[in-house]
């Protein structure tokens, strides 16, 4: 279960849709204009609607979810938001997600896994590690 430095662990693709954008505002309480309504977000400067960043977090982390299973625990974790997720009214947008173990500590049953988080070959994510304990 402990990975070696440099193994991929997990990694997938999300399709965002503007209904998961308002499902996620219900869910938080974020009802923010600018993610779910085109001509507040450009009348604010914006591109388009954006992906809430801790929606963009929670499916970033949760890749990891399905390899960590019951034998591990996520100890901390932490981003730095460096470009939007756009989802269009028709198309949506796609996350994509890559986990790579960076630092592995064996004895203390440790490692940090850094994120490639990407929409449109874009990095929206950027420092995105995660520390993990393996039981």
């Amino acid at each position: 279960m402990i990975p070696a430095v440099g193994d991929i662990v997990a990694e997938r693709t999300v399709h965002l849709t503007r209904e998961s954008l308002v499902r996620y505002a219900g869910a938080s309480g974020d009802f923010n204009a600018i993610h779910y309504r085109d001509d507040i977000a450009r009348a604010v400067g914006l591109p388009g609607v954006l992906a809430h960043g801790m929606l963009t977090m929670g499916v970033a982390v949760s890749t990891l979810d399905a390899w960590l299973g019951s034998s591990g625990t996520v100890t901390e974790y932490g981003v730095r938001f460096t470009r939007p997720v756009v989802v269009d009214a028709e198309s949506g947008a796609d996350v994509t997600v890559v986990a790579k173990a960076a630092e592995v500590d064996a004895e203390a049953r440790t490692a940090r896994i850094d994120l490639a988080v990407t929409h449109n070959g874009t990095t929206v994510l950027g420092k995105a590690q995660v520390r993990v304990r393996f039981e």
